[in-house]
């Protein structure tokens, strides 16, 4: 079973908004997206969407402290995870719009910092640490060895 679906955004119940928001800036830029709201709907197999989720090319998670210790978004980021633990594909892409500590095997892997933003700043962040990019400067950095 594979598809073709670029984003696939995983969170815990409380972040719904922030969910739908990814996800809306998301398709914006012309990204397909698989979200709980738009895309499991009454009469769906949610289990088999869930499935099509996880096999997008990247799994964002909505971080906050709602997001961990909650069964099914630890079962889609563990399914990412697995699918690329050294995160060279980048299959895994946190966002954090809470603050909170990630635990365990998601401490290390650098994340989207939305906590604090406004909503331009943080379409801004959000789109400029989505795959495939890197941070590639707008304009040049100022030369570091003035007198």
């Amino acid at each position: 079973m594979s598809n073709n679906l670029d984003y696939f955004v995983s969170f815990g119940g409380p972040d719904e908004a922030w969910a739908d928001w990814v996800a809306y800036v998301l398709e914006d830029e012309g990204f397909s997206v698989l979200v709980q709201s738009r895309d499991m709907l009454p009469g769906q197999n949610i289990v088999h969407q869930t499935q099509l989720g996880v096999l997008a090319k990247h799994t964002i998670m909505i971080m906050s402290p709602d997001y961990f210790g909650r069964d099914f978004p630890e079962a889609e980021w563990a399914a990412g995870f697995f699918q690329d633990p050294a995160g060279l594909a980048r299959k895994l892409v946190p966002v954090m719009v809470r603050r909170c500590e990630p635990p365990g095997l998601l401490a290390p892997i650098a994340y989207i910092q939305l906590v604090g933003k406004g909503e331009d700043e943080a379409r801004k962040a959000l789109l400029a640490g989505l795959p495939p990019g890197r941070n590639i400067p707008v304009s040049p950095p100022s030369f570091p060895g003035g007198a």
